[in-house]
């Protein structure tokens, strides 16, 4: 069961980066030629550059996808916050799985708010991101925490 659970958000979590791809090229071909290529936390961007950047989250979404997907098929290789013994390593192993699923598709609906933000921000200035930058950030700063509590729980 946990194998079919995990295959299926692998499946999703790759639908995420298909997406990204699928909606930078889609409106690739009818960006400016500069656009927004950061933002601060308050969503005002403070740098920009050629519409080829629209391809730098999508590229460090696969590479993230392929070590995310290495790690969590090889959690042994993994650097863990407790000592894996026999007794704690099948439950340390789940809960590192689980993790880096979960953050991995926290990470992916950040990139996908802001390249949509960027892509929109670069035809209107006065847009806004569907998801406050800061919300996202702070989500997935706190989840990090929260998870290596719950690992000191099971050790």
């Amino acid at each position: 069961m946990e194998n079919i659970l995990f295959t299926v958000i692998d499946i999703f979590n790759f639908g995420l980066v298909a997406f990204l791809w699928g909606f930078t090229i889609k409106y690739y071909h009818i960006l400016p030629e500069r656009i927004p290529v950061h933002f601060d936390v308050e969503g005002n961007p403070d740098r920009s550059g050629g519409k080829i950047y629209a391809f730098l989250m999508p590229v460090i979404a696969i590479l993230l996808f392929v070590v995310f997907t290495y790690i969590t098929r090889h959690p042994e290789r993994a650097n863990f916050p407790v000592e894996i013994t026999e007794q704690n390593r099948i439950s340390q192993y789940l809960i590192m799985k689980i993790f880096l699923r979960v953050l991995f598709m926290m990470i992916m609906i950040l990139f996908i708010n802001n390249q949509d933000y960027m892509f929109r921000y670069s035809f209107d200035n006065k847009a806004k991101p569907r998801i406050p930058m800061i919300v996202l950030i702070l989500s997935i700063i706190g989840f990090v925490p929260a998870i290596l509590i719950i690992t000191r729980l099971f050790t």
